[in-house]
């Protein structure tokens, strides 16, 4: 029997849902392949109690939250050939490189709406984790009642840094949630849950380059905290990758990872990459979940 094994039928049964949680790794188009994993979930009805997401991830969870199988893949794919919402031209119209405008007011209202009376009406949490600028600490964030300010705090937590302009929830600025806490499986053990799925959108071993040099000055300087939160990034970010794989090691959590070489980047356009990393998303869940 391997190792999960014990924890998967935790997981298949319902009696222990309740102390079920999901953890979703951002990623940019990466996350294409937790579309992938959240259709697999939603296909076999797989309902986690508690959904803490970043960036991309939180992207693709909501559409998990509102039930709403192959949304997140519309979103990811098919969207990008009616309205290709990554390139130059957005950034150098002030919108960031990927339009998060369009994705999360534009797209709903024209394409796929979203079902915020299903979201809103579920007893289950979904958590979008961002950065505030001000603080330069991770804000974790719950949203049910309003659904203009859920698509802001979504776009928040998806805002990259460089790339994008600052986003705003209540007024205060904010930036992507991967940028003080990439993967929050912390916060989910703090909120009381034992039974944990972390989805991450790389293969294992990898780890980010430590920044050696400070953030230029003339970059976010009217927010030092946010600079220190990003010259800090990728040490926080391995570290909590090494206690991931330290749990998964011992069997106390299940990590559903692509297991092939990545062909897909960040900022990634091409349908055929994108469709077989989603594939590889689902097949993953399905090896990984299912009962034996």
């Amino acid at each position: 029997m391997e190792y999960y094994d014990a924890f998967k039928i935790g997981i298949m049964n319902l009696k222990d849902m309740n102390k079920s949680a999901l953890v979703l790794e951002g990623g940019g188009m990466r996350g294409i392949f937790t579309a992938g994993v959240l259709d697999y979930l939603m296909d076999n009805e797989l309902w986690f109690p508690y959904t803490i997401a970043v960036s991309a991830g939180a992207s693709n969870g909501i559409s998990y939250m509102s039930r709403q199988r192959g949304r997140a893949k519309f979103g990811d794919i098919d969207l990008l050939k009616i309205r290709p919402y990554i390139g130059m031209k957005h950034f150098i119209r002030g919108k960031g490189y990927i339009d998060l405008n369009y994705i999360f007011y534009e797209y709903p209202q024209k394409h796929y709406p979203l079902d915020f009376k299903t979201y809103s009406e579920s007893s289950n949490r979904f958590i979008a984790v961002t950065s505030d600028c001000i603080s330069g600490k991770a804000k974790y964030m719950e949203e049910k009642s309003d659904e203009k300010r859920l698509c802001d705090i979504l776009k928040a937590s998806c805002s990259l840094p460089f790339i994008g302009p600052i986003a705003y929830v209540d007024g205060i600025p904010m930036l992507d949630g991967g940028i003080t806490d990439p993967l929050p499986i912390k916060k989910a053990m703090a909120d009381g849950f034992t039974n944990i799925v972390v989805v991450l959108t790389r293969n294992k071993g990898y780890r980010k380059n430590i920044r050696k040099r400070p953030i230029p000055k003339f970059i976010y300087k009217q927010y030092p905290n946010l600079r220190d939160a990003l010259f800090e990034r990728s040490k926080e970010y391995n570290d909590t990758l090494q206690y991931i794989e330290q749990l998964e090691e011992e069997g106390k959590i299940i990590v559903i990872r692509p297991q092939k070489k990545i062909e897909v980047g960040r900022t990634e356009k091409d349908p055929k990459k994108l469709t077989d990393f989603y594939d590889e998303g689902y097949e993953e869940a399905k090896r990984m979940l299912s009962l034996k």
